[in-house]
């Protein structure tokens, strides 16, 4: 039988330390003293006053800091620290979204940048904290920030604030699962009391809250819709947007985030639909809201629904010209076009489809598309017929 080994003496270190490095070592520890922070989680910042090691971090770049925060627990600690003191909050929370000095692209492009990279220190230093901590805390920095308001900028048409706060958003979001967005979607909300004002302009005559639906369209449009990069991403905040209200109401708020605005004071127009026929221009952000719903395969949108959404749509804030519904239909792409057709079809509103038919022969048309199309169309539909007169 195989002889026991003796554990219980001592085990000899692998490498001698010399007298100068135990002299060192024991310098590091007492500079902070006994209550301070164990070497392994600090390292050689171990040996920095706090004021020193925020000295340090303004001259790191965003990306480094955030970098940095990384290190471990007690360094993001550090930073966390430093990012609510006030010379941290006046160099991370910049605020140009007024300042017209230099070239607008150039400018536009280095603020968003620079919110881009404050998303990701957040979200690194915030990650060990459960999500309704990491938004309270994150909420608490940026309520310095009037412009990150709902109601916060005099000027928000002018503003490059909410776009900056959604880059921001899409940053520090990014990745996480459904359950988590819709928190993050229910906290602001909370915050915005985002609901009640939908409530407001859905209940109220078309119009008659004119700034408040412009802030709701920039808010919607900016913070939660615009910045993303994956389609099903757009998609899920839309669905958030729209699903807690009956299909009358989604159409209305569709309308108002992305149907015709004036260009002089970006307020909606919503009698463009009715007055006269208009252009491609538009119908385009209403087309692909349509489009988005449809083709991201979501489970909380059926084909159904969506044409549903469609034909209500078209009655906002009363009927439309046939030719603009025409137009926003083959803007909306041939499965929702044939969708839709197919649908009366199926129910019989016979005098309907004839009439849009037509219509959609008058766009092909004036827009010089290819006439085909439509008499293919057509032919497609007819199949849909159970008999065949």
């Amino acid at each position: 039988m195989a002889s026991r080994i003796n554990t219980s003496f001592t085990l000899i270190p692998n490498q001698k330390y010399r007298r100068s490095n135990r002299r060192s070592s024991s310098y590091f520890s007492n500079t902070l003293g006994s209550d301070s922070q164990p070497l392994s989680t600090l390292g050689n910042f171990k040996a920095l006053p706090l004021e020193i090691f925020q000295i340090i971090l303004r001259y790191l770049s965003v990306k480094d800091i955030s970098m940095l925060s990384m290190v471990s627990k007690t360094v993001s600690q550090h930073i966390i620290n430093y990012i609510s003191t006030s010379s941290g909050s006046k160099r991370l929370l910049l605020q140009d979204f007024h300042n017209l000095e230099l070239p607008s692209k150039r400018q536009d492009l280095a603020i968003l940048e620079h919110y881009r990279s404050l998303g990701l220190l957040f979200k690194r230093c915030t990650l060990l904290l459960p999500t309704r901590e990491r938004l309270k805390y994150i909420h608490k920095i940026l309520a310095e920030v009037s412009c990150f308001k709902f109601n916060g900028c005099a000027a928000p048409i002018q503003c490059l604030g909410l776009p900056c706060y959604g880059i921001f958003l899409q940053t520090l979001t990014a990745g996480w699962d459904g359950l988590e967005c819709h928190r993050v979607y229910n906290f602001l909300c909370e915050l915005t009391n985002l609901s009640r004002k939908m409530q407001t302009v859905v209940c109220s005559k078309p119009g008659s809250a004119r700034k408040l639906e412009l802030r709701i369209r920039l808010f919607c449009r900016n913070v939660l819709l615009d910045h993303w990069i994956h389609r099903s991403d757009s998609a899920f905040w839309l669905t958030r947007i729209l699903k807690p209200w009956p299909m009358v109401n989604q159409a209305r708020l569709l309308y108002i985030i992305f149907g015709p605005i004036s260009p002089q004071d970006g307020q909606v127009v919503w009698q463009k639909m009715i007055e006269g026929p208009t252009d491609e221009s538009s119908l385009k952000g209403l087309a692909d809201a349509i489009k988005l719903l449809y083709d991201t395969g979501t489970k909380e949108w059926t084909a159904d629904d969506v044409i549903s959404l469609v034909d209500e749509l078209s009655v906002v804030p009363r009927e439309w010209l046939l030719e603009n519904n025409a137009r926003l239909l083959i803007l909306s792409g041939n499965n929702i076009c044939f969708t839709f057709m197919a649908s009366k079809a199926v129910n019989g509103r016979i005098i309907e489809l004839a009439k849009l038919i037509v219509f959609l022969a008058l766009v092909c048309e004036k827009e010089l598309y290819c006439m085909d199309w439509a008499v293919k169309m057509m032919q497609k539909v007819c199949k849909v017929f159970s008999t065949p007169m």
